[in-house]
C-alpha cells in the first residue's frame, strides 16, 4: 500500500545527494491546504551560536523549472468559461456610443 500524505503534514529526509553549501541539507515534500510542495531544508547556526532550520517550499505543479515566474501558465479559473455573451455593452459616454451603436 503506498504512503498517503496527510492534510497540513510534511516529511524531510537527510540530502545523500549534497555537494555544495549552497545545496539543502534535508529534501522532502509537504501537503499545505491541499497542494503538493517539495521542500528544501537547510541547517543553519545564528551569531549565538544556536542551531535552526531554514525552509523552502515550491509548489510541484510548477515543475517546468521557472518556480511560477515570467513564462508560466496560470491555472484555469473555474470562472474562465462563465462569461454571459448576452448582457449588451453599454457606455455613458456618448461619443462611444455613437462609434459602437
Amino acid at each position: 500500500m503506498a504512503y498517503e500524505m496527510k492534510p497540513e503534514t510534511g516529511s524531510l529526509f537527510k540530502n545523500d545527494k549534497r555537494e555544495k553549501d549552497t545545496h539543502a541539507n534535508a529534501r522532502g515534500s509537504a501537503l499545505i491546504g491541499g497542494v503538493e510542495y517539495w521542500v528544501d531544508a537547510w541547517t543553519n547556526t545564528t551569531n549565538s551560536g544556536d542551531k535552526y532550520q531554514s525552509l523552502k517550499f515550491k509548489r510541484k505543479d510548477q515543475q517546468n523549472g521557472n518556480g511560477g515566474g515570467m513564462g508560466s501558465r496560470p491555472q484555469p479559473s473555474a470562472y474562465e468559461n462563465d462569461l454571459d455573451d448576452d448582457v449588451p455593452f453599454v457606455t455613458l459616454d456618448p461619443a462611444m456610443e455613437r462609434r459602437v451603436g
